[in-house]
């Protein structure tokens, strides 16, 4: 009897075990299909970290293989579009802007967040010009140590190191193997009498010779005497003659400054007076510097594409044309002024004796005309000393009789419109003599 009872104990015991043990796998399948329904609701988050049973992943297996396929799916566009923004990254570096605008948009179009989700090994920039525009002192500092080992290799005695070397074999004797005075002598050629800096930059980016030949402080110090004579002795605050043709205010050769006109002017009233004409007055003012220090000046209705070939040297034929000389003038208040005093050009007519030779009559007075023009220099926008702002003009009459000069002084008004630089390629063509 008591067997029979410990048995029947025994077998309650179980069932109770069995059911809490069927209670749990139900608890842990019930939390399985509700981790899984919302790994299905949101694809691309990871689930609860639970797997389901053995029983249940038979039911379940297309289901999971969908998700395993979007997935991967979204893993592959992204891979593609982050090759293709590096792609556009590395084009933009090398310079090919269209290629680059084409690459960053493909990859935009697969993700379009795609530029948050790259993590660079090297900054995007490199070594170009954000880099540069952060370290500018470093940078500085390479470049003078960058000529400094240049000029050292090119002094080194006994050394297979030349000035400058062929990329190919050539049969011809090689520009290398001219010496140092006769390369130098070929660069204030490039320069030439018109001081054509920008050509001599270009020619720097040659080869490491080149560049050395177009950092010589001989030319740029002669350059500066041209410019500012005597007023450019000392080279303080400056680093280098060539940092103060860089900085320093002065005119420029390799263009002409111009300035447009307009304004309305009332005409003569009709004969039966019923309406008055108007009439809009259009013309242009030129102003042209050369580095000896004269200037040429035009005012002119016609436009620039008919006038600036003219302008290439002072022995034009233009009959308009007013030619004098010019100073820069640094005032105390730090303000750069260009005066400038020019003329017509004189005309030598003979003389017609036969016009006076039956009666008598008193000849004309001769005079003298000269204008006196004074400029305010300034920079606007990117671009330096590009800007002529008017601060004076003047007439002046001179009778050549009895030296008398009558002058009068314009008022400077709205008129008088500020004078914009404008680059002109053939003033810079070609050179007529050396620096």
């Amino acid at each position: 009897m008591a067997e029979a009872e410990e048995d029947c104990h025994a077998d309650l015991v179980r069932t109770d075990d069995s059911e809490r043990s069927g209670e749990a796998n139900l608890q842990a399948e019930l939390q399985m299909f509700r981790a899984q329904w919302m790994f299905e609701l949101t694809p691309g988050v990871s689930s609860s970290g639970l797997e389901p049973l053995p029983c249940r992943a038979s039911s379940r297996e297309p289901g999971l293989k969908s998700v395993d396929a979007r997935g991967k799916q979204e893993i592959a566009k992204e891979e593609k579009a982050k090759e293709l923004f590096l792609k556009a990254v590395e084009e933009e570096r090398n310079g090919a802007l269209y290629e680059a605008i084409k690459f960053y948009r493909l990859a935009m179009q697969l993700v379009p967040d795609i530029e948050f989700k790259i993590t660079y090994t090297r900054s995007p920039d490199g070594d170009g010009v954000g880099k540069r525009c952060v370290e500018d002192s470093k940078e500085d500092d390479k470049m003078a140590d960058l000529l400094t080992d240049f000029q050292q290799q090119l002094t080194l005695q006994e050394s297979s190191v030349k000035l400058c070397q062929p990329e190919v074999y050539v049969s011809q004797t090689h520009i290398s193997a001219l010496p140092m005075e006769v390369l130098m002598y070929i660069f204030r050629w490039v320069v030439s009498s018109d001081l054509d800096l920008r050509s001599l930059e270009q020619l720097s980016l040659v080869c490491r010779g080149f560049y050395i030949c177009a950092r010589d402080p001989e030319i740029w110090h002669q350059v500066c005497l041209k410019i500012w004579g005597r007023s450019c002795n000392k080279l303080v605050p400056y680093a280098s003659w060539r940092d103060m043709f860089l900085e320093r205010p002065r005119v420029r050769f390799d263009g002409v400054y111009v300035s447009k006109t307009k304004y309305i002017r009332q005409g003569e009233q009709s004969l039966d007076g019923f309406y008055r004409a108007w009439h809009q007055v259009e013309y242009y003012r030129y102003l042209r510097f050369f580095p000896d220090g004269q200037v040429m000046m035009l005012t002119t209705p016609e436009d620039p594409q008919s006038i600036v070939p003219r302008l290439r040297t002072k022995n034009t034929r233009t009959d308009a044309i007013l030619l004098g000389h010019y100073r820069l003038s640094q005032e105390t208040d730090n303000q750069t002024k260009v005066f400038a005093v020019i003329m017509k050009k004189k005309e030598e007519k003979p003389v017609d004796y036969h016009k006076y030779r039956y009666f008598r009559r008193v000849p004309a007075q001769e005079t003298d005309h000269s204008f006196h023009v004074g400029l305010q220099l300034c920079s606007s926008g990117r671009q330096r000393f590009n800007k002529l702002v008017w601060i004076h003009h003047s007439c002046h009459i001179t009778c050549r009789s009895t030296g008398e000069t009558a002058v009068t002084t314009f008022d400077i008004d709205k008129m008088y419109t500020p004078l914009f630089f404008a680059r002109v390629k053939s003033f810079t063509a070609y050179s007529e003599k050396p620096l």
